[in-house]
């Protein structure tokens, strides 16, 4: 790696704050590793779990709260403790932290999107460490990322980082046979090497690490998932060591793309058939009205919709041309007959290719 480039570091609560509580040695270890990096000329970005898990206790509660309500309040009292221990542990080595807490609707817009972006990269300009966090004291579930994971992806992808460390507990994704894989290449045969476990206070499992993995990786982003009781993980990372298990990156797309693919939540799908598929993930076309068999749900021009064929999971995600209503109406039918049925031509292409953004594990 080179000085200059970026690093997000997403860090899980089962690693800060195991059984609830605020691992203060932990954060330290991992202070200085951020010390040592900015000192090599690298830009740092904490993406830090942990406010929920070291809350909860503050509300007089013995575990994890399940409710919505009572996880926003605990969010709310631990995030105060959350950031004055990260400031406590970054102290000593003249470090500065700077909290940033994002729900997802704040990146649906294109401006909203693009000004975080700004916001962060004049944050890391000035020397300080922009700790990021999910604002769950008053994110609902339309407006959550889901997963600090994910969270984390996006941050990676949105700043055009040059790596992706997911910190847990585990040493990295583990083969048949117990031993951590190195490697990962092919993300769908990763995922049905794990299930869907979690910590006492952690949010996702290996499975989600790996699909938020999958994403950065579709962003051009090199990705590790290792742990945070490692000791000296940063700095072996920087030195080009292998740490944990890697996923390797793709090519990236541009930021548009990016924010079309992952910041932005579907409102609804178009389902169309394996010819559009193909035309759309190995030609770089545009969606036109011909290949599309069916739409799922209501919306309105450039809504953000999936993609995908009659029995599959969604392959891409683009924005409308048309409604849901005027799509129905000109399903199947070839390009020159738009303006005969709905009375006016916008465009010839349900989804322009321009406002497309196609999975990196379909693209080929």
């Amino acid at each position: 790696m080179r000085s200059g480039e970026i690093v997000v570091v997403k860090i899980g609560s089962s690693v800060l704050a195991p059984g609830g509580r605020m691992d203060h040695t932990r954060l330290i270890g991992i202070a200085e590793q951020i010390a040592l990096a900015k000192d090599t000329g690298f830009h740092v970005v904490l993406v830090s779990s942990g406010a929920i898990a070291a809350g909860f206790r503050d509300l007089g509660l013995e575990e994890m709260p399940s409710s919505i309500v009572m996880r926003q309040a605990a969010a709310a009292a631990g995030q105060t403790r959350l950031m004055n221990a990260w400031a406590a542990a970054m102290e000593p080595h003249d470090l500065r932290p700077a909290q940033v807490l994002l729900t997802a609707d704040l990146l649906e817009k294109r401006d909203q999107f693009l000004n975080t972006r700004r916001q962060l990269e004049l944050l890391l300009s000035v020397g300080v460490v922009p700790v990021i966090n999910e604002n769950d004291s008053v994110s609902f579930a339309d407006t959550r990322f889901g997963d600090n994971d994910r969270l984390g992806a996006l941050v990676a992808s949105l700043l055009d980082a040059e790596h992706l460390v997911i910190l847990s507990v585990v040493d990295g994704l583990l083969d048949e046979n117990g031993e951590v894989l190195e490697e990962v290449t092919d993300h769908a045969a990763a995922r049905a090497l794990v299930s869907d476990d979690r910590s006492g206070t952690g949010v996702g499992g290996m499975g989600v690490k790996i699909s938020a993995a999958a994403l950065a990786a579709d962003a051009g982003v090199s990705v590790s998932i290792s742990s945070g009781l490692r000791q000296g993980f940063l700095e072996d990372l920087l030195a080009g060591k292998n740490i944990g298990t890697r996923f390797g990156r793709s090519g990236g797309k541009s930021a548009r793309k990016r924010w079309i693919g992952h910041a932005r939540t579907a409102q609804g799908t178009v389902v169309v058939d394996a010819g559009a598929k193909q035309a759309l993930v190995n030609d770089g076309a545009s969606l036109l009205p011909a290949g599309v068999v069916g739409v799922r749900g209501d919306f309105g021009v450039g809504a953000a919709v999936d993609v995908c064929v009659a029995d599959g999971e969604p392959f891409a995600r683009g924005l409308a041309a048309y409604s849901s209503a005027d799509i129905r109406k000109i399903a199947g039918l070839k390009s020159d007959r738009i303006e005969q049925v709905l009375g006016v031509v916008y465009t010839e292409e349900v989804i322009h290719r321009d406002d497309l953004h196609v999975s990196g594990e379909d693209a080929r």
